[in-house]
């Protein structure tokens, strides 16, 4: 599975970005997909899965009420609405896939990245 991050840039606090992750080889509904995000300095961490058939979703709890994790089976994409930034968002945001339709949140179950987009939130 190859991944393609787009949507990152440069916004306000209290502004939104959509990030979007175009998916390519494979079956997309049969992948869970996710979003990680890194920091300068700091541990590549959880954000938002969502299972192959986007029928459910878990969020990090730095993002819930925030953040809305979608996906488009049909466009082979997936998407991360972004609302409400804070300066703390600010990171490198990586899409991710693993086979199987189950949503997962732990880092090393996921077998596919994309190259990452970076997002920089100023106050």
């Amino acid at each position: 599975v190859q991944l393609q991050a787009s949507g990152g840039g440069l916004v306000q606090a209290g502004d939104s970005l959509r990030l979007s992750c175009a998916a390519s080889g494979r079956t997309f509904s049969n992948y869970r997909m996710a979003w990680f995000r890194q920091a300068p300095g700091k541990e590549r961490e959880f954000v938002a899965t969502i299972s192959g058939n986007g029928g459910t979703t878990y969020y990090a709890d730095s993002v819930k009420g925030r953040f809305t994790i979608s996906r488009d089976n049909a466009k082979n994409t997936v998407y991360l609405q972004m609302n409400s930034l804070n300066p703390e968002d600010t990171a490198v945001y990586y899409c991710a896939a693993a086979f199987g339709r189950v949503a997962v949140t732990t880092i090393r179950q996921y077998e596919y990245w994309g190259q990452g987009t970076q997002v920089t939130v100023s106050s």
